[in-house]
């Protein structure tokens, strides 16, 4: 009973673990705010989830973007695809 309680303890903590390093769209926009804006007034606000995802999968691959391009490929050059996802998704609630 004792190896079992022990197995299932080590199974939760490893599940919630590896629920906190998800990625969180709200944590990663926090660097998005000096341009963007907190409430992403500035260029996102009411941008749909798909558009968002496609500029930062574009940026990252250097094939998106104005005159601010380098900038943004510069932030997204170290993102996840599951950062990107999760910003996107956070950008378009905003």
């Amino acid at each position: 009973m004792r190896i079992m309680s022990c197995t299932l303890g080590l199974a939760l903590v490893c599940m919630f673990a590896s629920v906190s390093a998800a990625a969180d769209g709200k944590e990663l926009y926090v660097r998005c705010q000096g341009c963007h804006g907190q409430d992403g007034s500035k260029l996102l606000k009411s941008k749909a989830e798909g558009d968002v995802l496609k500029a930062l999968t574009g940026y990252k691959a250097k094939t998106y973007g104005g005159e601010k391009k380098t900038v943004m490929e510069n932030l997204v050059k170290n993102l996840s695809d599951e950062d990107m996802q999760a910003l996107a998704k956070y950008i378009s609630t905003l």
